[in-house]
């Protein structure tokens, strides 16, 4: 795809340290209006980040309906999504419980809901950084 589908929810994740403290969102392409934002959670992973939000996107938008596309930067994010499984390797703690809690929602939520929107791969290379980037790169 060469443009942007501008009437599209875009979604991304950040983290301090690896692991560290994360946080996501979800904002509207088109103006970058946010939509949801959660976090901080400690001890987390960036990887998560991004598959939590690709998901809390996707159930927003069945929840109201909405045939809206939604873009991911995270090939990782994507693929968890595309296997209703996060693969990550992030040992559970007291830290990052509820962190574990929702990971678990969220798996749920792909395996006993269909959703019709497209789940697009955001091309930095050519667009720069998603709309919903947090904007704290070095």
């Amino acid at each position: 795809m060469d443009t942007i589908i501008k009437n599209s929810l875009a979604v991304d994740a950040a983290c301090s340290g690896n692991p560290g403290v994360m946080e996501y969102r979800g904002v509207y392409t088109a103006t970058g209006e946010v939509i949801f934002h959660k976090g901080p959670f400690r001890q987390a992973t960036n990887n998560i980040g991004e598959f939590l939000a690709l998901v809390h996107g996707l159930a927003l938008l069945h929840q109201q309906g909405s045939p809206l596309p939604v873009y991911s930067d995270s090939v990782s994010a994507m693929a968890w999504v595309r296997n209703k499984k996060a693969k990550t390797t992030l040992p559970a703690c007291a830290e990052n419980q509820i962190l574990f809690e929702l990971i678990a929602r969220a798996e749920k939520w792909l395996r006993t809901h269909e959703y019709a929107n497209s789940i697009l791969k955001w091309d930095t290379r050519t667009w720069g950084e998603i709309p919903a980037d947090f904007g704290r790169k070095s």
